[in-house]
């Protein structure tokens, strides 16, 4: 049995999985590309802790990124090993020690908020990095929830009284009111119509997504968002709203409606994080709560990070 088909087994029946690191998630996100997982295992063979990854090659070097549209990954742990430090720290050279034999030019993952394994990874050699992303912990008084919206947000909600929100927009629907979007902002997509087709498929199979659009009422749509949830988090993957109608207060209206969903799923939500400080502050303004995470990387072929450094020169030039 290889080891992705023990993953299969080993993570199905673990609910409280965050949805990035399933194993269905993993064949959605990396379609076409190339995803296996590390494993620990305790003295009598057991798993005890996991590293599924996405290996992608450039030229003569190897690999490990973050897959599209997927906030976190890194290491996960059986539930007899959560919490303690002396066992996370055992998963963790295990699977570091598997890395090192990999010949990697560069790994990096972002690792779950509050995750033990960032400090045992620190400890064996990787660099760590801060990253935030703005959660709303508690969604049972909704009214105290919208209370707790900056006054801007709430004047957006009153612009948007004449909208409405409608969840039947098909992903089709959605990629080309997507594209047009970005167009508007003379932006391209950071996806393909295949992956989100995809996705979308997988997700819907699981029961785990929803699209989620602002209409006027001709149907005409002024926003949008792509959402996935977990047992614990619906999460704001892939938002957008059109620019012709950033005066109308949809995009505000959209992450309310987007609440209430989670609200309906007895889940918490998660903005899926930024490190744009333009959409960090408009996050900021809905009453969430910035959560650290960390992302963990390390460079075992120096000449990568000069690699890297050139494709963004480029790719800088480019625009």
């Amino acid at each position: 049995m290889t080891n992705k088909e023990r993953y299969r087994e080993w993570a199905s029946p673990l609910e409280y999985m965050p949805i990035f690191m399933m194993p269905w998630w993993m064949d959605a996100v990396c379609a076409g590309k190339e995803w296996d997982v590390l494993l620990a295992e305790d003295e009598s063979g057991n798993i005890i802790g996991a590293m599924p990854y996405l290996l992608r090659k450039r030229a003569w070097f190897k690999y490990i990124i973050m897959p599209q549209q997927t906030q976190v990954g890194g290491v996960w742990v059986a539930p007899e090993v959560t919490g303690d430090k002396w066992r996370t720290a055992e998963v963790c050279r295990q699977l570091k020690e598997q890395l090192d034999t990999m010949n990697l030019a560069f790994y990096y993952q972002q690792y779950m908020p509050g995750s033990l394994c960032v400090d045992a990874m620190r400890g064996l050699g990787f660099k760590t990095h801060e990253r935030v992303t703005y959660r709303v912990e508690d969604l049972s008084n909704l009214d105290a929830v919208i209370e707790s919206f900056s006054k801007n947000k709430k004047r957006q909600l009153q612009k948007a009284l004449s909208l409405h929100a409608e969840r039947k927009m098909e992903v089709e629907d959605f990629y080309r009111f997507h594209t047009h979007c970005m167009a508007a902002r003379k932006r391209k997509l950071s996806y393909s119509r295949e992956f989100l087709l995809v996705l979308e498929r997988k997700a819907r199979r699981y029961g785990q997504c929803e699209i989620l659009s602002i209409c006027d009422a001709d149907g005409m749509p002024y926003a949008a968002a792509f959402l996935v949830w977990d047992q614990h988090y619906l999460y704001y993957l892939i938002p957008t709203f059109d620019p012709a109608f950033q005066d109308s207060g949809a995009s505000a209206l959209l992450v309310l409606e987007a609440m209430k969903l989670a609200r309906e799923k007895h889940v918490r939500f998660d903005f899926e994080g930024s490190m744009d400080r333009g959409t960090a502050n408009h996050y900021k303004q809905f009453g969430s709560t910035p959560f650290t995470y960390y992302s963990v990387e390390k460079y075992y072929k120096p000449i990568f990070r000069v690699a890297l450094w050139f494709q963004r020169l480029r790719e800088i030039g480019m625009h």
